[in-house]
């Protein structure tokens, strides 16, 4: 009778629904949140057109790691605390900005957490050298220490990769924007400066190398220090004289790298005959365009990452993406990226399920599953992970400003594909 009860009572409250999370750690407040918020945005699409995963239930735990409209890795360091004190999150996607991956690695890392990340593109998350030899003049590598990071190992306390990323690294933005100069632009004689900093003198030294070895001059060299001063005007007339052809820039918009885009004007022909050319650091920048003023068309700029938009298979989810999100701005650069991020995440923890029995599977399998990722068919195309946990499917992207308006958005132009064969 008691027996009867119970089962009775049993079955009127149901069996305990299963429940699996995936963590989410991102920008989403502020300005940071602008460009945050899509990327969120693609993985709840993904987690809304997939609900379930092998009989679990899935819940997204979303946490912002804005302060002050900037991504902040102290912030960041405790969300992936939070997250990995949860037992129901088997993944996290995410972070968005490198600092903060510095400092969550290595937290997630000894919890066992798996990190997808769709943006973060700095070269020392997963490999030495920061630049290597054969994309540097004096054919010396420079050591991520060197540079001013961690090395890998330092971020992975416990020996085991635990982190994954889809965006390519920015070692490869030099060589595509050099390829692109030489091949698409057509051009042999180029001046190139760097702003001072680890990122844009990279940069500057992989474009030479790689400009160098398809054929082309570079005729003029520039470190210049934007704290002291930034007119590189004697630069810019000594190149002209030496037959520069473009200009390539190595840095970021804060350091005034679109102002000179502006000092060219003076120069220099105003606007497309003679390009100037950088990378992520100014690419599809509102201020890069603002500072560059009426000189702004003609900027050609490399991003590190597929243009789901420029890709066929793409094209579907694209389309339903945006009939459910009607508002413009729901939709960013990296959305279709986060979607990848969640589908790859997902595919893990299905193939982990299966191995437990279709019990919750431990993070160390979801881990080993994602790091056995080798062609995961995702919306923007297939890619796997290499032993470092970067995409096998290398692109980066070129864009152009084609207007001094910066509410308009850069033109796609080309994408550099270097998932055969790297460029060194």
């Amino acid at each position: 009778m008691v027996a009867a009860l119970v089962s009775v009572w049993a079955c009127s409250l149901g069996t305990p629904p299963k429940v699996i999370k995936i963590g989410v750690d991102l920008p989403l407040a502020g300005a940071a949140g602008r460009a945050g918020t899509p990327v969120l945005n693609g993985v709840q699409f993904f987690v809304d057109r997939h609900a379930t995963v092998d009989g679990f239930s899935v819940q997204i735990d979303a946490r912002d790691d804005a302060v002050d409209g900037a991504d902040d890795p102290s912030k960041g360091a405790g969300n992936v605390k939070a997250l990995a004190a949860d037992p129901l999150v088997l993944g996290v996607i995410g972070p968005f900005d490198s600092s903060v991956a510095r400092k969550t690695i290595p937290i997630a890392n000894v919890a066992h957490l798996a990190l997808v990340s769709p943006t973060v593109s700095s070269r020392c998350l997963t490999k030495e050298p920061y630049l290597p030899a054969e994309l540097s003049p004096s054919r010396t590598a420079v050591s991520c220490g060197a540079a001013g990071f961690p090395t890998p190992a330092q971020l992975r306390p416990t020996g085991t990769n635990n982190f994954f990323r889809l965006a390519t690294t920015d070692e490869l933005q030099g060589p595509a924007a050099a390829d692109f100069t030489y091949k698409n632009l057509q051009l042999r004689r180029m001046a190139v400066l760097s702003d001072h900093e680890a990122y844009g003198q990279a940069l500057a030294a992989a474009f030479t190398t790689r400009f160098e070895k398809d054929g082309g001059s570079v005729v003029a060299i520039l470190d210049f220090d934007p704290n002291r001063s930034t007119d590189v005007g004697v630069f810019l007339r000594s190149a002209k004289a030496d037959g520069a052809q473009a200009i390539y820039f190595g840095g970021v918009t804060r350091n005034h790298g679109c102002v000179i885009r502006a000092q060219m004007a003076s120069v220099f022909t105003v606007g497309e005959p003679v390009p100037y050319i950088g990378g992520d650091g100014i690419a599809q920048d509102p201020d890069c365009v603002r500072h560059a003023g009426a000189n702004a068309v003609g900027i050609y700029a490399t991003v590190p990452t597929a243009i789901p938009d420029a890709i066929a298979s793409a094209q579907p989810v694209i389309t339903a993406f945006k009939a459910r999100h009607r508002n413009a701005t729901d939709y960013g650069a990296y959305t279709i990226a986060a979607y990848d991020s969640a589908g790859v995440l997902y595919a893990a923890i299905d193939s982990a399920i299966k191995a437990a029995g279709g019990k919750l599977p431990t993070r160390d399998a979801v881990v080993a599953q994602l790091a056995a990722t080798s062609a995961f068919n995702g919306a923007a195309g297939a890619f796997g992970f290499d032993p470092s946990g970067d995409t096998t499917e290398r692109l980066v992207t070129v864009f152009e400003s084609r207007s001094a308006d910066p509410s308009l958005p850069w033109a796609f132009v080309v994408a550099v594909d270097y998932s055969a064969a790297l460029p060194y």
